[in-house]
């Protein structure tokens, strides 16, 4: 999860943050955690890749049941996630397996008629965690509650972007114009849409190493529709590093003119 100017980790990067209310405590297993609620994934893959069928799918390689005893039997599965990456058909193989017939401790047999299934959507959402889905979860990043209050800000900000972006384009259509040509020369981070700044900057905040980088994104984005999100997401990776929230450069230097 970091890394965030290798172009490499684009995929990754722009994949990895989870929904908060998208995620469920793991059951039924020795371990405890969490998981992404795999339709959930399914949403997310056809966002990003194109309808099933056709910008990715699934393909079972191979299944099968395994006697591990007289009391036991577990149904395995392997599956090929394909996605269409740049005109080029790219692949991910993963395993999942699910206990088909089992006795519980007070002696009782149980028959699970839908463990196949069960199998082949385990198998599936490991194969798109290999590609970034869900990246927070598997990297155990997940676990501080912290980051969670990060995620849940990039959410909250993502529902609020379709009408906002709509009403600042058309707002702002005819005020840019002029000096595009000049902003285009100037910097090619200008040439972003904010939206994607925005989802740049959380990826850098959620890396941040120094305080520094927390004020500028304040300052960068203070007085837009993200500003909420962004200072929510500060506050969150300040507190995770110990970091006492700096005030915007601003106004330090606002109060170092004043000083002198």
């Amino acid at each position: 999860m970091t890394n965030s100017n290798n172009t490499n980790m684009d995929l990754w990067n722009s994949l990895s943050i989870t929904d908060p209310k998208k995620v469920k405590p793991i059951t039924g297993k020795s371990y405890k955690g969490s998981s992404p609620q795999p339709y959930w994934l399914v949403q997310r893959a056809t966002e990003t890749f194109g309808p099933c069928g056709q910008g990715w799918g699934i393909e079972i390689v191979q299944q099968g049941f395994q006697q591990c005893n007289a009391e036991t039997m577990m149904h395995y599965a392997t599956v090929r996630v394909w996605y269409m990456q740049e005109g080029k058909k790219c692949s991910v193989e993963h395993m999942g397996g699910t206990m088909a017939m089992y006795k519980t401790s007070t002696g009782k047999m149980i028959y699970d008629e839908d463990a196949p299934k069960k199998s082949v959507t385990d198998a599936m959402v490991k194969a798109l965690s290999f590609i970034g889905f869900a990246g927070d979860i598997f990297s155990g990043i997940w676990d501080d509650w912290k980051y969670q209050e990060m995620a849940a800000a990039h959410y909250n900000e993502q529902k609020q972007q379709p009408s906002q972006n709509q009403n600042n384009q058309q707002n702002s259509r005819q005020s840019q114009q002029p000096n595009r040509n000049q902003n285009n020369q100037a910097s090619g981070q200008q040439q972003k849409p904010l939206a994607q700044r925005y989802n740049d900057a959380l990826l850098a905040i959620k890396d941040a190493k120094n305080p520094q980088t927390l004020d500028k994104a304040i300052n960068t984005f203070k007085g837009t529709q993200y500003e909420s999100g962004i200072s929510k997401a500060c506050r969150a990776r300040a507190d995770q590093m110990g970091w006492n929230e700096a005030p915007p450069i601003n106004q330090v230097q606002q109060q170092n003119q004043m000083q002198h």
